[in-house]
Formats: C-alpha cells, structure tokens, sequence
C-alpha cells in the first residue's frame, strides 16, 4: 500500500435496498414494490435469516408449501409471495433457480364483486366529509383506484375539459377518465387550498416534491411548480431515503380506509365493501344507466374487456332470467 493513502470503505447496498432499486428503475409501482419486498422479508425470516444466494428451489418451494398449507393462504396471495421472490432471484441475484415443482396449488376461487346500489352509495357519502369524502367521489364519479385518486398530480386534472388523465396505472399506462361536474367548484376550492400551502412551503424553504423516473435530471426546477404537486398531501414532511429530499407525499391509503369503513358502520350497510367498491359501482352503474361494456373498458383502463364483463353478471339483466315468483 502506498504511504499516505486512504482506503475507503464503501457500505454495500442491503440486499432489500437492491431490491427496491431495481423495482424503481424498471417503473415498478409503489404497493408491487411494497408487497414485493414484505414477501421477500419473510422468505427469508423463515429460513432463520439465510441469505437467499444461499438457499435454491426447495426452499422456495418449502415456503410456498408453508403458506398455502399451514397459513391458508388464497392462490393470488401464493402468487404474489412467488412472483416477489422469482423477481429476487432473477433481477436483483442474477441467479438461475431452475423450475420449482412440488408446489401445493391452490385453486382459485372467482368472487364476484361487492357493489353498492345508488341508495347505498348516498347513504354512505352522508356519513363521510372532507377529504376522505372527496376522495371517494372520484373513486365512483371517475372509476378511479384509490391509489390513481391519491397519487393525482395537479397538472393531470382537466376542469375545461372535465376530464382526468390517470398517469402509469396499471400496467403501466395512461388513459383518461371523467370528472364528475358536481365535484367542479368543491374541487377548485381544495386546490386553492393546496396552492396556499404550496405557496407557504416555498417560503418555508420546501414546496420540492418528488418527480417520476429521472425527471427531476432534466427538469431540476419542475419539483418545485404546482402543477407537479399531489392533489392530496399529506399534512407532513417525509424524507426521500435516495434523494435526501424533505416533502410532502400524499395521504396515506389507510386515512381513507379507515372513514370508508366508519361510514358504511353508521349507515347502516352490511356489506363488506372498501373504498374500491366504489370503482365497482362506478362501473356497475353506468351499465345499469346504458353505456355501453367498450367505453366502461376504456374508463376503467382495463386491458381485456373480459375484465369488465364481470360487471355484467352483477346485474339482473345480465343474467337474463326471469324469477317464476315475479
């Protein structure tokens, strides 16, 4: 070693830090990359803390086992417990693990979708406010998916033209949407809302939020207008662990599950709906109100219309039977 010099030390990534980098660089969304990496802790919990370059197929299969046996779990969770750690192994480990068999396969079991009549759905709205209730009102008004709704960006919302541009939904493409007219001038004035305290963060030396992809290297000062802002934020700061960045995110998912559940408690409502039964009704009424299964599709950003057929066997006239009592 030559006299005088330095040796720096460089911390390799942690195994989970690698993986959350490459499901950022390949676009991956922010609840895969939450579930992906739940599934790949786990894994590796239950082989008392070995490093997953260490264990090969019988491990994985002895897992699955575990959790389609003695944890009953459904064939979607397996297949997202799976997909989450072929995704380690081939992304992040460069490690071929062959073909796992052995697994014991769940059948799955197609449910339809819970829907809330029109009656419902004004019952439940009377018990939610603020927020929360505007929320829910682009969940029906607009078929959006609560994490589309919570992750809106102000530039993406059209009052001319009352429309909605749903950026990277699923499967990673745009499409456009309605935006109810009723929700207009309560919409406007939560923005306004918005830009007060966009404006009063700038001020505070913040307002900077976080942009998509590797926007922020071509248009460093973007983070900061308010186009780029959430339509919802949160009312803290959080800090970006790879940027350093301080700002405001949006509200978190579970802030609007839990007054969705309250609300339907004290209307009265039986059944088990969640904020994304709302999307479902979304979809249901406008069959019932005639438009037609191709535009619904669209709306929804469905990829096969098959997707959207399940609505049609919500309704009565989908069937297309007649009960001898009536």
């Amino acid at each position: 070693m030559v006299a005088g010099s330095v040796i720096i030390n460089k911390r390799q990534p942690k195994l989970l830090d690698l993986v959350r980098n490459t499901l950022r660089s390949n676009h991956y969304s922010i609840k895969t990359e939450e579930s992906y990496i739940a599934w790949i802790k786990r894994f590796i919990l239950f082989n008392n803390k070995n490093h997953p370059d260490n264990l090969g197929s019988e491990a994985i299969r002895n897992y699955l086992n575990f959790l389609a046996i003695e944890k009953h779990v459904s064939s979607s969770t397996l297949n997202q417990a799976l997909q989450g750690i072929l995704y380690l192994y081939k992304n992040v480990l460069n490690k071929d693990i062959g073909w796992i068999d052995g697994i014991k396969h769940i059948t799955r079991i197609k449910h339809l979708p819970v829907v809330f009549s029109k009656k419902e759905v004004n019952k439940i709205f009377e018990n939610l406010e603020g927020i929360p209730k505007l929320v829910i009102s682009l969940l029906y008004g607009s078929g959006l998916r609560l994490s589309e709704a919570l992750s809106l960006r102000i530039k993406d919302i059209d009052f001319d033209y009352k429309q909605i541009i749903v950026r990277d939904g699923k499967g990673e493409k745009d499409r456009h949407t309605i935006l109810p007219i009723t929700l207009l001038n309560e919409f406007k004035k939560h923005l306004n809302d918005v830009y007060l305290q966009h404006k009063k963060d700038l001020k505070n030396g913040k307002g900077e939020t976080i942009l998509p992809y590797a926007l922020v290297r071509k248009y460093p000062n973007a983070g900061k207008e308010f186009g780029w802002q959430y339509a919802f934020p949160a009312d803290k700061f959080i800090k970006d662990k790879e940027s350093g960045l301080v700002f405001r995110w949006h509200i978190h998912e579970s802030t609007i599950q839990r007054a969705v559940k309250d609300a339907i408690k004290k209307a009265g409502i039986t059944k088990q709906g969640s904020p994304h039964t709302f999307r479902h009704s979304f979809a249901t009424h406008l069959l019932e109100n005639g438009y037609d299964i191709r535009t619904i599709q669209e709306l929804l950003g469905h990829q096969s219309v098959k997707t959207t057929m399940i609505y049609t066997h919500v309704l009565n006239k989908g069937i297309g039977v007649k009960s001898p009592l009536d």
